[in-house]
């Protein structure tokens, strides 16, 4: 008879570290979630009053009450303004950035690599330094507390960080295809958007995943521009629970944060996986 020997790997107890301390920090990424929650669903005296983050009864009138709307405005009319003003921004965001970075990665131009570094300056430039001249200038053709000032921006490529992102991706792109594409006759435009539009895509989700992110968390830009709570988003809805001179509504202004929680939690999952792509892929398949 022969008899086997069973080797045991040793331990590599620096993977087990690895792991743990993964796990920690997943841990506490997701307690600020867990306790919104968990918030969401207490009595208006353990708000505030109460550390512990399960309640100790479960408050289903807070979700009730935030369903029920603000200011005699239903919640679907603030969940439609939040995504009209969304929606816009993203639109304008791929159509100008993309273009503007076809002209920057694939045109010649005088004065081309000058006005490159000055647009990228421009994202350090802080947003407060340039929201009182364009609050003049919107005041001033009378669009103030409508929608325009939060999407026409987004279509005149005024985002740095996108537009520079889609550079980075379109000079990845091998020119063999646009010469090909100009052989047969193929202009500026047509090369755009039959050759080099297509193989972006990664790089324009990514920009309309951040751009929705980004523009459905803004509250400073819309609490400065849109005035009639018919026009408010759920952004600005979660602010009228909270009044100064009067008890404040911390119950049903958790329980909005999380259905407000909701729209950017399914979009990021559905678009995740193009993402991902966009960030490992070099935007050409086979």
């Amino acid at each position: 008879m022969t008899s086997t020997t069973v080797v045991r790997k040793p331990v590599r107890w620096g993977r087990v570290a690895l792991h743990v301390g993964c796990l920690a920090a997943l841990l506490v990424m997701l307690y600020p979630l867990a306790w919104l929650l968990a918030t969401s669903l207490k009595p208006a005296d353990e708000v505030i009053a109460s550390l512990d983050l399960l309640p100790s009864h479960l408050e289903w009138s807070n979700y009730k009450t935030a369903l029920d709307g603000v200011n005699d405005v239903s919640i679907w009319r603030l969940l439609a303004n939040s995504l009209l003003i969304a929606g816009g921004a993203v639109l304008g965001n791929v159509i100008s950035c993309s273009l503007a970075a076809y002209a920057f990665a694939r045109l010649r131009f005088r004065f081309r690599g000058p006005l490159f570094a000055f647009m990228i300056a421009t994202i350090m430039l802080p947003h407060h330094a340039v929201l009182i001249p364009q609050y003049i200038i919107f005041n001033q053709l009378g669009l103030v507390n409508t929608y325009w000032p939060l999407i026409l921006p987004k279509f005149l490529a005024t985002e740095a960080f996108f537009v520079f992102l889609i550079v980075q991706f379109m000079r990845g792109l091998p020119r063999e295809l646009e010469e090909a594409a100009r052989i047969d006759g193929c202009g500026p435009f047509r090369s755009f958007f039959q050759v080099v539009l297509p193989l972006t895509r990664p790089a324009l989700i990514t920009t309309a995943i951040f751009t929705f992110i980004w523009t459905w968390n803004d509250f400073f830009t819309q609490l400065i521009y849109l005035f009639d709570p018919d026009k408010f988003t759920l952004t600005l809805a979660l602010r009228s629970f909270v009044d100064a001179s009067s008890t404040s509504a911390f119950g049903p202004m958790f329980a909005l944060s999380v259905i407000a929680l909701l729209p950017i939690v399914l979009f990021f999952l559905a678009f995740q996986r193009f993402l991902v792509e966009g960030m490992a892929s070099s935007g050409l398949k086979g």
